[in-house]
């Protein structure tokens, strides 16, 4: 059989994207090398097949049909693919992670990220996505889930938590997210502690 060109290779990829999918050059370097891969993506931007949110950073499309009109991608697959970028771990913190959580339906006006990388701030159309560097141990040694909560509950704070709060985190971990949860948490303050024995034991 023959071997499909790194053009095609490359398409093919994209083509099984979900629609608003975000992706950067580093997400095809099993296929080609860097010049290759570049040149092949500005090829699809120019022929409308994808879009470039910002220099290095490129999605599929997604249309909504109510609206009549192509979306933006979200925030958040733009803050990880930038993060993918440089090899960053990150987490939604303040209102990103309430949001994200769904303990907030305010969309947030800055996307905020705490990173072991260095802090950057990002912007495209009316999208500012902010990276904040912060202790390795937050975020490098727990699983992604219990970060995102640690981070919601420390937005939220001591005072303004309420138990619909705890229900509606609770309502989205499954067993095994708590049983490791209550694990991995054990270096936060002990009112997040608290906090947080109380999410899993529901």
């Amino acid at each position: 059989m023959e071997r499909l060109s790194f053009f095609q290779q490359i398409c093919n990829r994209i083509y099984n994207y979900p629609e608003g999918s975000v992706f950067i050059i580093a997400d095809f370097l099993d296929i080609a090398n860097q010049a290759t891969i570049r040149q092949t993506l500005n090829r699809l931007v120019a022929y409308k097949q994808i879009a470039r949110v910002m220099r290095g950073v490129y999605y599929k499309p997604k249309y909504n049909s109510f609206l009549g009109e192509f979306v933006a991608p979200h925030p958040d697959a733009v803050a990880h693919a930038i993060a993918r970028n440089y090899g960053w771990t990150i987490v939604p913190c303040g209102e990103t992670a309430l949001n994200l959580l769904g303990l907030s339906t305010q969309v947030p006006s800055v996307w905020s990220y705490v990173s072991d990388g260095l802090y950057r701030e990002y912007g495209y159309k009316k999208v500012q996505i902010i990276f904040k560097k912060t202790m390795n141990r937050q975020i490098t040694v727990v699983s992604y889930k219990t970060a995102l909560v640690i981070q919601a509950i420390r937005a939220l704070g001591i005072d303004n938590i309420t138990q619909l709060d705890i229900d509606k985190i609770s309502f989205k971990l499954n067993y095994d997210e708590k049983q490791r949860m209550l694990i991995e948490a054990k270096f936060v303050p002990s009112w997040i502690y608290e906090i947080i024995r109380e999410i899993c034991w529901r």
